[in-house]
């Protein structure tokens, strides 16, 4: 039986601002790079798989946040990735 190990982001990101405030930051230095809205929403699909997978929720916030994203279609996921990036512009 293998056993499902996760990594700890709250070293990083202490709280949920803190989360957004990041976020929002990397959006604003891809942009500065000439990075697509698209492009960057395309990212955000990828790197939230990652973190559903092997990244432990820390807030109440994360929790829900993985829990969608466990249950979701790829076009959900799609849809809550274009949510986030809204939600931090």
């Amino acid at each position: 039986m293998e056993r499902f190990q996760c990594l700890s982001a709250m070293d990083f990101v202490k709280d949920w601002d803190t989360w957004r405030a990041t976020l929002k930051e990397a959006i604003a230095e891809a942009r500065k790079f000439g990075v697509s809205d698209e492009k960057i929403q395309s990212l955000a699909m990828k790197i939230g798989d990652f973190l559903a997978k092997k990244v432990c929720p820390q807030t109440k916030e994360e929790e829900l946040l993985k829990e969608m994203w466990d249950i979701a279609t790829p076009e959900e996921r799609k849809t809550l990735a274009t949510l986030m990036f809204k939600m931090v512009k």
